[in-house]
C-alpha cells in the first residue's frame, strides 16, 4: 500500500491510498477556488446537554448534479475537466471536505444570549472516495479494495484522533437519494468531532453501569448463542440483527475481539471483514430487487474517555421497509426519540440470510 499526501488549490489536504507502489500522484489542482469557509459555531442546548453545529456555509455545497460522471466532482480529473481529485485515476482518495461541519479555520464567535454557550466548531471533516468508478458501489468492491478502504479509515482515525480538541472520530457512508445524499459517486465521510456524540455517551453510560463484564461483548456472545438473528459470520466477525432493532432492516457487525477503533484491527481482521460485509450489502440490495438506501456507521471509542468499555462495531441500516415503502422518522421518533419498528427483527434476519444463501 502506498500513501501520498498532496494539497488542493485552496490548501485542503488530499491523500491517495494506492494498491501499487509505482502510482504517480504528481498531478496538481488546476482550479481557482474560493477561500475556505470559517469553521461552524457550536451552540449548547442546556435542556438536552448536547452541542449543535451551526454551519451556514453548507447551504452552498454541491447538491445532486446530473448523476453522471460528466459533472461528478469525485471522479478523476481529465484533460478537459478538473475535479476534487487532480489525478486521472485513483484507487482510494481521502480529502478535506470543501464544506465542512467542523474545521480548524476559525472565525469570530460571539455570545448569542440565553443559556446557550457558543464556541468554535473545531475538528475536521473528510470525504473518502471508495473507487474511481462512478457507477460502482461498495458492494461491488473487490476484497483487496475493501481492505484498502479499511486501511484509509484506520489511518485517518489515528491521524484525526491526534488533532487538538478532537474527542471522537466517526467513519460512515450514506447511500441512496432516500437517505439524502448530494453526490451519487461511491463515497463516505469522516467526522472528527470536538465532543463525544450523544449516542456514544448513552452506550458508554450503559456499559459503565453493567456489572457482569463488557456489555458489548456480552451482547455479541448472547446473539451468537441464540442464533435466530445472526445473518452471517466467519472466524473473526459476526453480523446480526439486534433484538431491539430500531430500523426495518438493521444489522450490527462485530469483530470477535474487543478493540477500541479501526486502527486497532489486525490485517487478518480487516481481510475477514471484506467478503462478509460486501455479501451483506448485496443481500440488502437483493431483498426487494431495488437498490437499498442505507447508512453504514462505525462506532469507535472516543479519543480520551471510555476506551476500556468501548467495542468497535459497525451499524448498517436501511429506511426501506417494503419495495415501495420507506420508514419515515415522524412524530414519535423525531420529537420523542421513541422508535416504532415495522419489521420483526427475527423476520428481517431470516430475509437477509435467504439472500446471502441465495
Amino acid at each position: 500500500m502506498k500513501r501520498t499526501i498532496t494539497h488542493l488549490a485552496d490548501g485542503r489536504e488530499l491523500i491517495y491510498f494506492d494498491l501499487r507502489d509505482d502510482a504517480d500522484r504528481s498531478a496538481i489542482d488546476r482550479r481557482t477556488l474560493d477561500p475556505r469557509p470559517v469553521a461552524s459555531e457550536l451552540r449548547y442546548d442546556p435542556l438536552t446537554e448536547e452541542w449543535i453545529a451551526i454551519a451556514g456555509h453548507r447551504q452552498t455545497r454541491t447538491h445532486q448534479p446530473t448523476g453522471t460522471a460528466a459533472e461528478c466532482p469525485l471522479c478523476p480529473s481529465s484533460d478537459a475537466r478538473s475535479t476534487e481529485i487532480p489525478a486521472y485515476d485513483y484507487d482510494v482518495v481521502v480529502f478535506e471536505n470543501r464544506f465542512p461541519s467542523f474545521s480548524g479555520n476559525f472565525g469570530t464567535y460571539e455570545a448569542v444570549g440565553g443559556l446557550s454557550e457558543v464556541r468554535p466548531g473545531v475538528g475536521r471533516c473528510e470525504v473518502v472516495c471508495f473507487t474511481s468508478e462512478h457507477s460502482s458501489s461498495f458492494s461491488q468492491l473487490s476484497d483487496a479494495q475493501v481492505e484498502l478502504v479499511m486501511e484509509a479509515w484506520a489511518d485517518r482515525t489515528a491521524e484525526l484522533s491526534a488533532i487538538e480538541g478532537v474527542e471522537q472520530v466517526f467513519c460512515f457512508e450514506n447511500r441512496g437519494s432516500e437517505i439524502g445524499i448530494t453526490l451519487a459517486h461511491p463515497h463516505g465521510q469522516i467526522y472528527a468531532y470536538p465532543y463525544v456524540t450523544p449516542r456514544t455517551k448513552l452506550q458508554l453510560g450503559a456499559a459503565s453501569r453493567y456489572t457482569k463484564g463488557n456489555l458489548f461483548a456480552d451482547v455479541l456472545a448472547a446473539e451468537r448463542e441464540a442464533g435466530a438473528r445472526v445473518v452471517a459470520s466467519n472466524e473473526l466477525w459476526t453480523a446480526f440483527v439486534p433484538a431491539a432493532a430500531r430500523w426495518p432492516f438493521e444489522v450490527h457487525v462485530y469483530p470477535h475481539r474487543q478493540v477500541p477503533d479501526l486502527a486497532a484491527l489486525t490485517e487478518a481482521e480487516r481481510a475477514a471483514f471484506a467478503p462478509l460485509y460486501t455479501s451483506l450489502l448485496r443481500a440488502f440490495d437483493g431483498l426487494f430487487g431495488v437498490v437499498m438506501p442505507y447508512i453504514a456507521a462505525w462506532h469507535q471509542a472516543p479519543v480520551r474517555q471510555g476506551r476500556e468499555l468501548a467495542y468497535l462495531h459497525l451499524e448498517l441500516f436501511s429506511i426501506r421497509r417494503a419495495p415501495e415503502k420507506l420508514k419515515y422518522l415522524a412524530g414519535s421518533e423525531s420529537a420523542m426519540g421513541a422508535f416504532v419498528n415495522d419489521v420483526l427483527p427475527e423476520e428481517a434476519a431470516r430475509m437477509l440470510r435467504s439472500q446471502i444463501d441465495h
